[in-house]
């Protein structure tokens, strides 16, 4: 049975994210061959926002898609490309600012064209009040076959629509949320839909990836990517600081990368039914897994 492969990697914390990032992607390339390759990097500058940096070192990493979420507004002077930079995504249910929520990338896979069409949304729960996620799928869907689809290896010039037609489209979405019954009950909804429905945001990586019954992968949290002797990537003192005295002490992403880690999903879905048959979670160190 001819699939695709799909990996979704988590969270990218500060600098020792982007190297262990850096250091794991070739690894990850030749190993498990992706088709297609999603990336969070709403943490990647310092451990809060994106800079153009960041960004340009993760796509050269071989991301195809860079996803973010709440933290994305971080840096100011990095609004201009969510505008300009057509492969870094914010939150679609965030009803206005620059940027878009989704993308449709085509790519040549095997002889053969794809349509792979990437959707960020952001979760409510324990989070900012923003448009409902649920609804602001179902207006992506119904809108999905006047979204231009871009070739991937001609990203820059204007957007134009494929011109081959009859291609089919992989549904992939990256659910920055919070709560974890959040996540289950928004990957239920899109069961069918959506070939992955896979959360960020909480930097943990979760134990519960399936295919659920309509054929769509999901797991609540991808992890992250980062320090994983700190505390969510962040520094230790700092968070511990944070939660005793309950002082909203700034943040900072964990320094140092000895202990790094790659976490995300590899996702297997059928050629012809567009459906997911397998998900399994990875945990790489550049020490240990990526030489």
């Amino acid at each position: 049975m001819p699939v695709l492969k799909v990996v979704m990697i988590g969270d990218v914390m500060g600098e020792p994210g982007l190297e262990v990032l850096e250091s794991c992607m070739p690894f990850i390339i030749r190993e498990q061959q992706p088709d297609f390759i999603m990336v969070n990097g709403e943490n990647s500058a310092g451990g809060f926002g994106i800079s153009g940096d960041a960004l340009n070192r993760m796509l050269k990493a071989g991301a195809d898609v860079v996803t973010s979420g709440n933290h994305v507004w971080e840096k100011r002077d990095f609004w201009p490309l969510l505008d300009s930079e057509k492969r870094i995504l914010r939150p679609a249910n965030y009803s206005e600012g620059p940027g878009r929520g989704w993308i449709r990338l085509h790519k040549e896979i095997r002889g053969r064209g794809y349509s792979f069409l990437a959707v960020n949304l952001q979760g409510r729960e324990f989070m900012n009040p923003i448009d409902c996620p649920f609804r602001c799928f179902d207006s992506i869907e119904k809108i999905q076959n006047n979204i231009p689809n871009i070739p991937i290896d001609h990203i820059y010039p204007d957007d134009k629509k494929d011109e081959t037609g009859g291609e089919k489209t992989v549904i992939l979405v990256d659910f920055h949320a919070e709560s974890s019954r959040e996540k289950e009950a928004f990957a239920f909804y899109l069961d069918g839909r959506a070939a992955v429905v896979a959360g960020t945001h909480t930097h943990v990586q979760t134990a519960d990836e399936k295919i659920l019954p309509q054929g769509t992968a999901f797991i609540s949290d991808l992890g992250m990517t980062g320090v994983s002797g700190a505390i969510i990537g962040m520094e230790t003192k700092i968070c511990i600081d944070r939660a005793r005295n309950q002082v909203l002490y700034r943040m900072e992403a964990a320094s140092g990368g000895t202990d790094a880690l790659v976490q995300g999903i590899t996702v297997e879905i059928d050629d012809e039914s567009g459906k997911a048959v397998s998900i399994r979670r990875f945990s790489l160190s550049a020490k240990e897994s990526c030489n």
